[in-house]
């Protein structure tokens, strides 16, 4: 199983309820077809750096996750089909990328605490 990181903006005019449902969907497609959710950072209500479909905002959502591959191609098909979601990048992490985004995960939760 590769490792991936798979950033997404959300339409900024959907309420707080509807962003929990629409990352809860992708999250449960990821885990009914295999894959591990690793992390979840929800990045909150943020200004574009450029307009999308006319908004200047987005709800910004980083997933990472341990998934085989052939499960990709149908993720991102999601992202496409729902009308939530703005914009949408998956990368493939190697190793060193996976090392930084461990320790980044310990140097946030030592900051939350």
């Amino acid at each position: 199983m590769n490792h991936y990181e798979t950033v997404f903006i959300l339409n900024p005019v959907l309420s707080e309820t509807q962003v929990k449902e629409t990352v809860s969907k992708f999250e449960d497609y990821l885990t009914s077809r295999g894959a591990q959710i690793v992390s979840k950072e929800d990045w909150g209500l943020k200004k574009l750096a450029y307009e999308i479909q006319n908004k200047k905002s987005g709800f910004y959502t980083l997933l990472q996750f341990q998934a085989p591959a052939d499960i990709l191609i149908g993720f991102e098909t999601e992202f496409r089909r729902d009308e939530r979601v703005m914009r949408f990048l998956t990368v493939t992490l190697d190793k060193h990328a996976v090392a930084w985004a461990e320790r980044r995960r310990e140097k946030l939760k030592t900051k939350a605490n």
